[in-house]
């Protein structure tokens, strides 16, 4: 295939036609040329509209940059503010939109800027122009039941902390009946649904749904849904076995919890976790999903998160991970789980895990986040460090206070499940107060024989650092190392 300005993939400095290339950007770009790709478009970001525009008239390397779609469909989003008709392209949704004069749609001739060589450009051309690789749809691996009851569900599954599919949920809701396209229309009326956080139209997203060429399409992502479109709250039922919502207690305060979901092909959501420690169930009332999960201690490949996991850098499409990174998902040591979620299917997601997905046809969903008594403790531990950086689903100004309106709420609705955390996570410091003394006597015969202090060279240039080496206790251990009770922490609260 070939890029509709002719642009090429960057070759190696030392591979055929790099010198012809390499004249092609110092002829196009100027001084410019010597900037990184990303740096350049930084700066083209940084110009008004008119200014990008006349910039392009100024050589054929300039007009690829200058046309690359991803700079106007920024501006649309942060200019025209929902009240966009998407064209086919955002340069011409945007002069559209801002009723450019002597502007027609389709109307601008292209012009090639053959020889140019820029993985920036033509990356994103390739994921929005490929096919979904069958061979990213052959692995399933995640566990699909029916008929389990609340118990089954918590063993099996919640406490645990792994993923499975419920076969025997949605196809129960009346949305699997009622929820056409044509049906949603008339729900929203002249309502507005959340896009990327903005509001618009929901004819104008399901005209774009129809024709964009996004290498990462926008994706209709509404936590207002209910409001907007009361009728929408009747046609799905929370399955019995994620009813057990503490977040509830805090009414009208809660933090966000409920989506509409919806997309066009090789729509979805990058690699994350889901906010606060909770836990989550996606349910599929149209198309297709692949799934891909791993647990909390496993970052994908191609995937990196901030020291304090408040930020991620990954691929900028879901696609460019799948094509770059898939066929190494092993080499961090894990095999993940994957899975396509079908229509009629729902999703138990576990708390902390990361996880992407990648819609295989236009998909239509609902998802909820909650806390149950089971994921209690890891949820309070989270929203107790206060950081907004951290804390989501809630004004920024509110987040650092979730903490305490939640403990207050709990303490006063349902004092015994704190109770219960706090005597568990005292028996959880205990054992490994004993782990640790434990660890002190058979450290001692060995210090004995090998002799002590610096004379003998001990301590830590032997690996037998002494616990008050490390603040007075020994490193934290998990899994079968620490025998399940390493490290336990504390809520700072007492009966």
């Amino acid at each position: 295939m070939e890029h509709p300005l002719g642009v090429e993939p960057q070759m190696g400095l030392f591979e055929g036609g790099a010198d012809a290339a390499a004249a092609m950007r110092t002829r196009g770009l100027g001084a410019l040329a010597c900037l990184p790709d990303e740096a350049l478009l930084n700066i083209l970001h940084e110009l008004a509209p008119a200014d990008l525009a006349r910039l392009a008239t100024v050589s054929r390397a300039l007009w690829a940059f200058a046309n690359h779609d991803e700079l106007w469909k920024g501006f649309c989003l942060d200019e025209l503010e929902g009240r966009w008709d998407f064209q086919g392209n955002w340069q011409d949704t945007y002069l559209l939109g801002k009723q450019v004069k002597g502007f027609t749609p389709g109307s601008r001739k292209m012009r090639r800027a053959a020889g140019l060589q820029s993985d920036l450009l033509y990356t994103p051309w390739l994921c929005a122009t490929c096919a979904i690789d069958p061979a990213w749809l052959e692995v399933e691996n995640v566990d699909r039941r029916s008929g389990l009851s609340v118990d089954q569900f918590r063993q099996q599954y919640e406490i645990p902390n792994k993923p499975v599919i419920l076969t025997d949920v949605v196809t129960k809701w009346p949305a699997m009946k009622k929820w056409s396209r044509d049906y949603l229309k008339k729900a929203f009326k002249d309502g507005m649904v959340l896009v990327g956080d903005q509001p618009i139209p929901f004819d104008s997203y399901c005209k774009y749904a129809d024709t964009n060429t996004d290498e990462l399409p926008l994706y209709l992502f509404d936590k207002t849904f209910c409001e907007t479109a009361p009728q929408l709250a009747k046609d799905y039922i929370v399955p019995e076995v994620f009813s057990d919502d503490l977040f509830a207690l805090l009414g009208d305060a809660r933090p966000d919890w409920r989506w509409i979901i919806a997309g066009p092909y090789k729509s979805g959501s990058g690699w994350h976790k889901d906010p606060n420690s909770t836990s989550a169930w996606n349910g599929v009332v149209s198309g297709r999903k692949k799934w891909i999960l791993y647990p909390p201690h496993i970052t994908p490949p191609g995937v990196r998160p901030s020291e304090d996991g408040a930020d991620v850098a990954s691929p900028v499409s879901i696609m460019e991970w799948f094509m770059s990174f898939y066929e190494h998902k092993e080499s961090v040591g894990y095999t993940p789980a994957e899975c396509i979620l079908r229509e009629g299917e729902i999703m138990f997601v576990p708390r902390n895990w990361w996880h992407c997905v990648l819609n295989l046809d236009e998909c239509v969903a609902v998802t909820q986040n909650f806390v149950s008594e089971v994921t209690l403790p890891h949820v309070l531990h989270h929203l107790r460090s206060r950081s907004p950086a951290l804390v989501s689903g809630c004004a920024k100004a509110a987040r650092s206070g979730l903490y305490d309106r939640f403990f207050k709420a709990l303490k006063e609705q349902r004092p015994e499940l704190l109770e219960r955390v706090a005597a568990e996570e005292a028996a959880k410091k205990k054992r490994s107060e004993e782990q640790h003394k434990l660890a002190g006597l058979f450290k001692e015969p060995e210090e004995a024989c090998n002799g002590s202090g610096a004379a003998n060279g001990s301590g830590a240039a032997n690996g037998a650092a002494k616990p008050e080496a490390n603040g007075g206790s020994a490193a934290p251990q998990s899994g079968a190392a620490a025998g399940g009770g390493g490290g336990g922490f504390s809520f700072g609260f007492k009966f």
